[in-house]
C-alpha cells in the first residue's frame, strides 16, 4: 500500500501515515487497498483521505475463495481464503442444514446432498460489504472530534472530506479534485 500524505507537520505526517497503515492492516483491509492519499489540515481543520482499492469490490461466491469437489454423496469444501471461512460455513448450515455440514478441520468441509455447481455459486461476501467495512475503518483513522463527512465513492475510489466546522462547498470541490486526480469519477 503506496501512501502519501499531504501535510505541513513532517512528524504528524509519519505518525499519521503509521496510524492509518496500522489500523488497516489491523483490521485486513491493507490488502485490499493499493494507494493512499491523506490531506491533513488540522489548523482548517479540513481531512481528505483518498483511497485507491486494488479492484472495485464485488460479490465473493464460494466458487471464489474455496475449491470445490465432488465427493462420494456430496461435495468437498477446502477453504482458500481463510477470512471467508465463517461466511461460507454460516452459508452453507443455512442451505443445507447444521447434519448436511461436516467440518473435518477449520478450512476442509463435506457437505452431504449438495452439487458442486450450487455451493460454488453461494454468496458469500457482497461488494457492498467490504465497501462499508473500509469505510469505517476509514472513520476509525480520522482525527477525534470529526463531525462532518462527506463520502465521494466510484468503482474502486473512495475519498472522504471531513472537518470538525462546517463542510463548505470549497471543501467538497477540494475533495473532488483528489478524488479525479486518484482515478475516481468527477461526477460523485
Amino acid at each position: 500500500m503506496d501512501i502519501e500524505i499531504i501535510g505541513g507537520d513532517e512528524y504528524g505526517n509519519d505518525a499519521y501515515a503509521r496510524l492509518f497503515d496500522d489500523i488497516m492492516s489491523d483490521l485486513n483491509k491493507a490488502v485490499l487497498i493499493d494507494k493512499v492519499q491523506l490531506t491533513l489540515e488540522p489548523a482548517t481543520p479540513l481531512f481528505i483521505f483518498s483511497i485507491v482499492l486494488r479492484a472495485a469490490p464485488a460479490a465473493k461466491t464460494i466458487g471464489d475463495v474455496a475449491t470445490v469437489r465432488t465427493d462420494v454423496g456430496g461435495v468437498h469444501v477446502t477453504i482458500t481464503q481463510e477470512r471467508y471461512a465463517p461466511d461460507i460455513l454460516k452459508e452453507l448450515w443455512a442451505k443445507y442444514g447444521r447434519k448436511a455440514v461436516y467440518q473435518q478441520t477449520r478450512f476442509d468441509l463435506d457437505v452431504q446432498g449438495a452439487k458442486d455447481t450450487d455451493v460454488n455459486a453461494i454468496v458469500v461476501a457482497s461488494g457492498e460489504d467490504d465497501r462499508r467495512e473500509i469505510m469505517a475503518a476509514l472513520w476509525r483513522t480520522m482525527p477525534e472530534g470529526i463531525k462532518n463527512r462527506k463520502a465521494l465513492i466510484s468503482d474502486n475510489v473512495i475519498t472522504v472530506v471531513a472537518t470538525e466546522e462546517v463542510l463548505l462547498p470549497e471543501m467538497i470541490e477540494r475533495g473532488r479534485k483528489v478524488h479525479v486526480a486518484m482515478g475516481g469519477s468527477a461526477d460523485v
